[in-house]
C-alpha cells in the first residue's frame, strides 16, 4: 500500500468513526456532513469525493462493520473453542451487529436508497452466505446439525434465532451477559423443543 493509499484510508476510519458516534448520539437525520467532517477532522469536500453522499457514506460504513465482524466470526470458526463456544460468540456478534442496525429507523432507512440494500445483499451471497456454509458443515461433521437438513434450510434456522437475539439484545442485556438465557436458547437452537436426549 502507497503512502497515499495509507492516508486514504486512515482518513476514511476517521470519517467512519466520526460517523458512528454522531449516528448513535443524535440520530442519521439530525447529522450533517459538515459535522461528521469536523468530527473527523476532514473536509466535507474530502467526504463528499471519498462517499458521494451521507447516504453512501453510511451505506460504506455499514459494509466495513459487516467485513470486521465476518473476520471476527472467521477467527472464532478456525480457533479451538468447541463447536457450541463457537455457535454462543457468533450469535452475540450478530445480535449486536443486528440491534445497532435497528436502533435508528432513519439510518435503516437510507439502506434502501441509491441501490445500497442491493450491494449488501450481493455482499452476504459473495461472503456471508459462504460462511454460514462453512461453519454449517463443521457443525454435521461435528453430531450437532443433522447431516439430512439442506444448506438453505439450516441458514433460514440459524438466521431466525439470530434475528430473535438482535430483538432480544436491544432490551435487557443482563440476561446475556450472565449467560443463561442465552444457554437457553442454545439449548433451544440445538435441541429443539424435545431437549437433549439421554440415554
Amino acid at each position: 500500500m502507497s503512502g497515499f493509499e495509507r492516508r486514504k484510508q486512515m482518513k476514511m476510519e476517521q470519517i467512519f468513526q466520526a460517523s458512528a458516534q454522531l449516528f448513535a448520539k443524535y440520530g442519521y437525520e439530525k447529522v450533517s456532513v459538515n459535522e461528521i467532517a469536523e468530527r473527523a477532522s476532514v473536509s466535507p469536500a474530502t467526504i463528499y469525493n471519498y462517499f458521494g453522499t451521507k447516504d453512501r457514506l453510511y451505506a460504506a460504513m455499514v459494509k466495513g462493520g459487516m467485513e470486521k465482524q465476518l473476520q471476527q466470526c472467521e477467527s472464532i470458526l478456525q480457533s479451538k473453542m468447541s463447536y457450541r463456544e463457537k455457535t454462543k460468540a457468533i450469535m452475540l456478534l450478530d445480535a449486536q451487529s443486528l440491534q445497532l442496525l435497528s436502533e435508528d429507523a432513519s439510518a435503516a432507512d437510507a439502506l434502501r436508497h441509491h441501490g445500497v440494500m442491493t450491494a449488501m445483499e450481493e455482499f452476504y451471497e459473495e461472503a456471508i452466505k459462504p460462511f454460514y456454509i462453512r461453519y454449517l458443515a463443521l457443525g454435521k461433521q461435528e453430531g450437532y446439525i443433522g447431516s439430512s437438513l439442506s444448506e438453505d434450510m439450516a441458514i433460514r434456522y440459524l438466521r431466525m434465532f439470530m434475528n430473535e437475539l438482535g430483538r432480544q439484545w436491544s432490551g435487557d442485556k443482563s440476561a446475556f451477559h450472565s449467560g443463561s438465557e442465552l444457554d437457553s436458547m442454545l439449548e433451544l437452537f440445538f435441541f429443539g423443543l424435545a431437549g437433549q436426549c439421554e440415554d
